[in-house]
C-alpha cells in the first residue's frame, strides 16, 4: 500500500518543490499541499491522510495547534514536524501534542520520503542528538513523581526496555545491553507502547520523565 501525504507550509516555493519531488517516489501515492494550518485541517476533514509533513511556524494557526487538531480529527494520521531548527520549545510542544518526530528543512527528498514511511509504520523519526535535547526539555520541567504506580502495568523486562527507550536507545542497543534477540526487543517495545498508551518511542521519553522513571543525572 502506498501512502497519502500532506505537506503543510506557508512558503509556496518550498511546499511545491517538495511535493513535486516526493510525488516521484512510488511509495507515496498521493501528495497534496496546504498553505496554512487552517487549510491543513480542511484537507484532513475531507480526505484521509497517512502522514502530514507539518511546518512548525506559520501565520495564523501554527503547526502546534494544527497538529493537535489533525490528530483529534484523525487519530491514525501521523505528523512529522519540519523545522529550520534542530530542536526548540515549539518542536517539543508539537511532540507533546502527538507528533511522531521531526526533520529539519534541509533534509533531502529521499530522507523525507523515508521518514514518512517510517512514521507511517509506527516508528518515530529523530536524531540521537535531538533525542538528547528532548530529554533535557522534559527533564528540566518534569515534576517529581513516584514511578511505582506508573510501572505497575509493565513486567520487569518491559521496565528495563522502557528505561532504555527513555534514554533514546535503539533496538540494537537494547538487544546488546539486555542480551536479547532483535525480534524479542521488538515484541517488548510493542508491549511497552501499548501498556503505556503512547504512540511511539519519542513519547516514551516524555512519559518516563513525567512519571519519575528517570531522574536528572541518571
Amino acid at each position: 500500500m502506498t501512502l497519502r501525504i500532506l505537506i503543510v507550509d506557508d512558503q509556496e516555493l518550498f511546499r511545491t518543490a517538495i511535493a513535486l519531488m516526493l510525488s516521484r517516489d512510488p511509495r507515496l501515492s498521493d501528495v497534496a499541499t496546504a498553505s496554512s494550518g487552517g487549510a491543513a485541517i480542511e484537507h484532513v476533514r475531507a480526505h484521509a491522510v497517512d502522514v502530514v509533513l507539518m511546518d512548525i511556524r506559520m501565520p495564523g494557526m501554527d503547526g502546534i495547534a494544527a497538529t493537535r487538531e489533525v490528530l483529534r480529527l484523525r487519530p491514525a494520521t501521523r505528523v512529522l514536524i519540519l523545522t529550520t531548527f534542530d530542536l526548540d520549545e515549539y518542536v517539543y510542544a508539537a511532540i507533546r501534542e502527538g507528533a511522531s518526530g521531526f526533520l529539519t528543512k534541509d533534509a533531502s527528498p529521499a530522507e523525507l520520503a523515508d521518514a514518512a514511511v517510517a512514521v507511517a509504520s509506527g516508528e518515530s523519526v529523530m536524531s540521537s542528538r535531538a533525542t538528547e535535547a528532548l530529554i533535557g526539555f522534559v527533564r528540566d520541567g518534569a515534576p517529581g513523581a513516584d514511578p511505582a504506580s506508573a510501572l505497575a502495568a509493565l513486567s520487569p523486562r518491559e521496565q528495563e526496555v522502557a528505561r532504555a527507550l527513555a534514554t533514546g536507545a535503539s533496538n540494537d542497543d537494547i538487544a546488546r545491553t539486555l542480551f536479547l534477540s532483535a525480534n524479542t526487543v521488538k515484541t517488548h517495545v510493542k508491549a511497552v507502547l501499548a501498556k503505556l498508551g503512547v504512540p511511539d518511542r519519542v513519547h516514551v521519553v516524555i512519559w518516563a520523565y513525567e512519571n519519575g522513571l528517570l531522574r536528572p543525572g541518571r
